[in-house]
């Protein structure tokens, strides 16, 4: 191809990829919206959080999809009404910056999960998503002890349970000081506490600008990740052809492994139909 007839050829192409966002439910889904559950397909109710709670769960009912992520105990009865399972329950947390790291925390923390895991067990649940902490000065191999130190005092609880303590994985650009920010990092936490009943939170969107070569960590440490987290890199928007990630490829490196866990769509919605666009993270999620 002649290189003029290419530029305004790529031109075409790409003022087509811009214009993702305004993009109709009827331009970009498939008439019939049909999942294969080959996938455990989960959504984070505070994505879309401007839509009434029961409406939203109704909605989920209708698209055949039975799960929904960081919910607390106080909702879990509306859940059982419309019989939609909690993927990854939270409440047992203090903070996203206050963890497992710091050790004046444990205290606190120990009561909390001690308190939660026996809740989320009898609720029919299994995932209890927990965090790091921020440094704050703490060496990364200090605050891996502390976490070892202070986890190691609940895990016997979460595997009496069948109870999964997940800690997420975050970036440095969103979380500045966060500790749990690589994989590696993770992995050898998880190496430390040897249970099964210890994983993490593999966040792709974190992860994407944190580390990148995401299919190779999915690949490499898939026994260590107990749940998925989706979003658009840059932005944390829709996983369309507007962003810098395939979705579809490493979807598909996820199920390769023989993954039977949740991967729950994160994202913050910029599309004016907000269910359109999660219609259409499901769908290019659906291997």
């Amino acid at each position: 191809m002649k290189r003029r007839n290419f530029i305004a050829t790529a031109a075409v192409g790409s003022a087509g990829l811009a214009s993702g966002s305004a993009m109709t439910s009827d331009q970009v889904l498939p008439q019939t919206f049909k999942l294969k559950h080959n996938i455990n397909h989960s959504v984070c109710e505070w994505c879309f959080s401007d839509i009434p709670f029961e409406d939203f769960l109704k909605t989920l009912k209708e698209l055949g999809v039975n799960a929904i992520d960081l919910i607390g105990p106080d909702r879990w009865p509306i859940l059982k009404k419309y019989d939609i399972h909690c993927s990854m329950c939270n409440g047992a947390e203090i903070s996203l910056t206050e963890g497992w790291n710091n050790p004046k925390y444990h205290e606190q923390l120990i009561k909390n999960y001690t308190e939660m895991i026996p809740k989320v067990a009898e609720a029919g649940y299994t995932n209890l998503i927990c965090f790091s902490g921020n440094r704050n000065g703490i060496n990364d191999y200090v605050g891996l002890q502390n976490c070892v130190d202070g986890l190691s005092q609940i895990i016997p609880l979460a595997e009496k349970h069948g109870v999964i303590i997940q800690m997420e994985l975050f970036n440095q650009v969103n979380h500045p000081d966060y500790m749990c920010d690589n994989s590696l990092w993770g992995v050898e936490l998880c190496k430390h506490l040897g249970s099964d009943n210890f994983k993490l939170l593999f966040d792709i969107y974190h992860m994407q600008i944190q580390e990148g070569d995401i299919i190779r960590s999915i690949q490499n440490y898939h026994p260590y990740f107990g749940h998925y987290h989706t979003a658009g890199v840059p932005g944390r928007h829709e996983i369309d052809e507007t962003q810098e990630l395939y979705y579809p490829a490493i979807i598909k490196a996820i199920h390769d492994t023989g993954f039977t866990g949740y991967v729950a769509q994160e994202f913050i919605v910029t599309w004016e139909d907000k269910i359109a666009a999660l219609k259409d993270a499901f769908m290019r999620c659906d291997v």
